[in-house]
């Protein structure tokens, strides 16, 4: 077996060749509750068009991968011409647990604090990259030890993550909203699966008024074979497209729920209700057990919507930023 007493054993590079297989086996080690597979993070992390393998350090002991820390900046811009020039991101770091207990964890994050520094990057996120972030923030809760080490980085907490669940077993569409689906359509509302037509209005609707990351969410998950019954959006008496929900968006994932959307000046008509429950409603009908997803505040009017629907929070992430003079 290998020994990992021996600090000067271990080096720190950049991503190689062969090393995949090695790291997702550290991972596993390292990141328990959070296991990946080789596909997801061929996805998320080596097809994606901001990776750069000097970004992505990789710790070695003799022949073993025994951590990793992966720094990202744009490349290719998310929407525009932005390639957000400042800002940087580490979407995930881990130490195997044989080897800590020797600052490898802390010699990690500062070799990928310094090469993003190297790039020009004053402002660092942990973990919000999108459109390929790993995980939405640190669960301080499952890794306290990874929160220490961030604090004494510098990272502060910017803002918190709420991941929620329900059960889908025995689900029916509520009487209230199966009323309140009749009154908006005798309103003159209508909700219904988009067409491809339809889409063109849909990326535009999520792209402008909720981000550029939205649309290119849908996008990406359609150009990949999701079908368009994984979504209803809804259209006003005047034929506006007024909002959205879906599910089967994210890894093609049908269990997780997600994004919904509907237009802040139409908050509060009960669309939102709607939408949520009638696409919960078809992932019952696929057989779905349950609905989740990652990223909600908790005491956001969304947080509020989702608990009223019977969804609990299930974990909290922080998302940390740590930023420096030039």
């Amino acid at each position: 077996m290998t020994d990992l007493t021996t600090p000067t054993r271990t080096s720190i590079r950049g991503f190689r060749t062969g090393d995949g297989p090695r790291l997702l086996e550290a991972w596993r080690r390292g990141v328990p509750a959070d296991p990946i597979t080789p596909d997801r993070f061929r996805s998320l992390v080596l097809l994606d068009a901001n990776f750069d393998p000097a970004g992505l350090r990789v710790a070695v002991d003799g022949e073993r991968v025994v951590g990793a820390a992966y720094a990202v900046r744009r490349l290719t811009p998310l929407a525009g011409t932005d390639l957000e020039p400042e800002q940087g991101w580490i979407p995930f770091f881990f130490v195997d647990p044989a080897a800590r207990g020797r600052g490898l964890g802390r010699r990690l994050l500062t070799e990928a604090l310094d090469w993003l520094h190297g790039h020009g990057r004053t402002r660092v996120d942990f973990s919000s990259y999108t459109p390929n972030y790993v995980f939405p923030g640190l669960d301080a809760e499952a890794y306290p030890e990874a929160a220490g080490l961030l604090e004494s980085l510098g990272f502060r907490t910017l803002c918190e993550a709420a991941a929620m669940d329900r059960g889908l077993v025995g689900y029916r569409l509520p009487d209230a909203v199966a009323r309140r689906l009749d009154e908006l359509t005798a309103r003159g509302h209508r909700f219904a699966t988009p067409s491809d037509d339809d889409l063109v209005d849909l990326l535009a609707l999520a792209g402008s008024r909720f981000g550029p990351d939205w649309a290119c969410t849908i996008r990406a998950c359609l150009a990949a074979g999701t079908p368009l019954d994984r979504i209803v959006v809804v259209r006003d008496p005047s034929g506006r497209m007024t909002g959205w929900a879906m599910h089967g968006a994210f890894d093609g994932v049908d269990e997780r729920f997600g994004p919904i959307g509907v237009l802040e000046e139409m908050r509060g008509t009960g669309l939102g209700e709607v939408l949520l429950h009638l696409v919960l409603e078809r992932m019952r009908a696929r057989r779905a057990h349950s609905a989740w997803f990652l990223w909600t505040g908790e005491q956001s009017p969304a947080g509020h919507l989702y608990r009223k629907a019977g969804f609990t929070t299930t974990r909290v992430f922080r998302v940390l930023r740590r930023e420096a003079a030039r």
